[in-house]
């Protein structure tokens, strides 16, 4: 027999919470008022009770005794253990009461210590939470702690604002460094670097990598300056000393001329044929002595000039191998590929070489699958090294011509210049089986490691943000489709 259904409310106004007392008298409409009145309550209690609604009023019987056994299990069993252990509530509670008492006045007080007064309001609320028994009035109490969020939710936008403040002159300060720089300066990178951080929002690991790579180009950076500094000191002595070879024996072609000049008065007033040979002698002397003080003088100057020429080649060997270590800021520090920075320089030239020479430019993007639960049962060291398997892994299958970017925690962008769609999806796929045959060893264990990508080929006229967000989507199509998949963008 069909259970009544109980009155409508005219004009469609909710149910009476009432109705089931008013239905006491007619025991069918029992449960489609218990329903009605269920319905009207919040949360997940409200959606219980709509849920029984729709099986009362379409008389599905299985489906409304499992809503009442759902509403008796989670509900009611739990509150009639309370009853019977009222001791276990209060437990609860006072360990709930402690739990508060400690992110207030333990872990709040201790990121409020930039703020003293706040820190300490906070520390005496957790001695006041503490302090705090059943029965007494808790309105003091959760004024101040109301107070002291507004206080802390001020004082955090100012820091923020603050903190954006800070970064924009620092980002200011690099960029008129910049300016002054010349355009071969090896201190560009290491500027364009740290500016590219401060318009991210890079994760400690980023900084901490980033730092770590710095400060190593500082020190190499030093030790090749000191040695531009020592060879361009060695050469300035030896540019002091040709100098003083030259004056010497600008002296002495000197001395030699007024040499002549007496041996020349002296022939004029010669009066016999023996003077004259005598003076010749002379002559022949002075002369002998000159040349080979002028042999002497040109072979020093010749090994002058030859220790000269090397101090310039040295300073020219240090200096360009400074310009080489500063270009380490466009590669990723933790696995050697390319960074953003890198990329994008590479990505200028190889669009320039596609557009003169007419050729397809392909480029995928790809994202390492289930990459937080690698960290969670490896570690972060496990989760470095899978992605530095990855990068060792790709590099030894690309061509010379390709390349491989690290944008960021387990985001790859891979280009491949002179390489159609098809071809590119190929290059992928065979990636992704040389990772398989080749899985990651990390503390004896044996990880798979793989990843899931979308492909693109470039389209004319069309500029690299739309072309790695199109490569990006496939990407994301192929993680949806079960990963360890490739994708060709549309």
């Amino acid at each position: 027999m069909a259970i009544a259904r109980g009155p409508s409310s005219p004009h469609g106004s909710p149910p009476d919470p009432g109705a089931p007392l008013a239905a006491a008298r007619d025991p069918s409409a029992l449960l489609p008022a218990f329903a009605d009145g269920m319905a009207l309550l919040p949360g997940e209690l409200g959606d219980l009770g709509k849920r029984l609604q729709s099986a009362v009023r379409g008389e599905d019987w299985t489906t409304g005794a499992r809503v009442l056994r759902q509403f008796l299990e989670k509900y009611l069993v739990g509150f009639a253990v309370t009853l019977d252990n009222p001791g276990a509530a209060a437990g609860e509670s006072e360990q709930l009461r402690e739990l508060l008492r400690q992110a207030v006045g333990v872990a709040l007080a201790s990121l409020l210590q930039p703020l003293p007064q706040l820190a300490d309001e906070s520390t005496a609320l957790g001695t006041a939470l503490k302090q705090w028994q059943p029965g007494k009035d808790l309105a003091p109490l959760a004024r101040r702690v109301r107070e002291l969020c507004h206080q802390v939710g001020v004082h955090a936008g100012d820091a923020v604002e603050q903190q954006a403040l800070m970064l924009s002159l620092f980002d200011l300060l690099l960029e008129n460094l910049d300016e002054l720089l010349d355009d071969g300066s090896w201190l560009q990178g290491q500027v364009a670097v740290v500016r590219e951080l401060l318009a991210g929002s890079p994760d400690r690991q980023t900084l901490e990598a980033t730092r770590q790579g710095l400060r190593e180009l500082v020190y190499q950076q030093g030790l090749l300056k000191r040695g531009i500094a020592d060879s361009k000191d060695a050469m300035r002595t030896m540019m002091v000393s040709f100098v003083e070879r030259l004056d010497g024996m600008t002296a002495s072609t000197g001395q030699f001329q007024s040499r002549l000049e007496a041996h020349m008065q002296a022939i004029r007033e010669a009066r016999t044929v023996a003077d004259l040979g005598h003076r010749l002698e002379d002559v022949l002397d002075d002369t002998t002595r000159l040349q080979e003080q002028a042999l002497r003088s040109l072979e020093q100057m010749r090994t002058a000039r030859e220790e000269v020429d090397a101090a310039e080649a040295r300073v020219r060997e240090l200096e360009s191998q400074l310009r080489d270590v500063s270009e380490l800021v466009a590669t990723d520090p933790l696995t050697g590929a390319l960074n953003r920075r890198g990329f994008e320089d590479l990505y200028g030239r190889e669009l320039a070489r596609a557009e003169r020479e007419g050729h397809p430019l392909a480029l995928a993007v790809l994202d390492l699958d289930n990459f937080r639960r690698l960290n969670a049962d490896h570690g972060h060291a496990g989760g470095d090294a899978a992605l530095r398997h990855v990068v060792e892994v790709v590099a030894a299958c690309l061509r010379a011509t390709d390349a491989l970017a690290r944008f960021g925690g387990e985001e790859f962008v891979l280009l491949l210049p002179d390489t159609p769609l098809a071809e590119a999806v190929e290059t992928v796929q065979r990636l992704q089986r040389a990772l398989a045959a080749q899985p990651l060893r990390h503390e004896g264990k044996r990880v798979a490691v793989h990843f899931s990508a979308g492909v693109a080929v470039r389209n004319l006229g069309e500029d690299r943000e739309n072309l790695v967000r199109r490569a990006d989507r496939a990407m994301y199509e192929a993680k949806d489709a079960g990963r360890n998949r490739v994708v060709a963008a549309r």
